[in-house]
């Protein structure tokens, strides 16, 4: 599968942006999304994630009621909402695909495990 992101951009602190990533070649609805970012200097950080059906999200406790994932499996779209945005933020974004199922968890919070991966969008919130 094909993993196209958009939507980054330079925002000032506490505002919003909407990243998307669109998929094809493969079939969306088998996939659990993650979003994922890397800001300068630092490794590669798991953001949140979203069941194969929309039934469960999980997000990382720094964007926890910030951030929002939703997905649109008729158009074969993933969304990350951001609100409230700070400069720690600041990153290229990524989503991910992964087709595996796992017997312990519908996620895995770590980028190995993901199979294809978009481009990245970069994100940067001035203060």
């Amino acid at each position: 599968v094909q993993l196209q992101a958009s939507g980054g951009g330079l925002v000032q602190t506490g505002g919003s942006l909407r990243l998307s990533c669109a998929a094809s070649g493969g079939t969306f609805s088998s996939y659990v999304m993650g979003w994922f970012r890397q800001a300068p200097g630092k490794e590669r950080e798991f953001v949140a994630a979203i069941s194969r059906s929309a039934d469960d999200t999980y997000y990382i406790d720094s964007v926890k009621g910030r951030f929002t994932t939703s997905r649109d499996n008729a158009n074969n779209m993933v969304y990350l909402h951001m609100n409230s945005l700070k400069p720690e933020d600041t990153a290229v974004y990524y989503c991910a695909a992964d087709r595996k199922k796992y017997s312990s968890s519908w996620y895995i919070p770590a980028d190995r495990w993901y199979d294809y991966w978009g481009q990245g969008t970069q994100v940067t919130v001035s203060s």
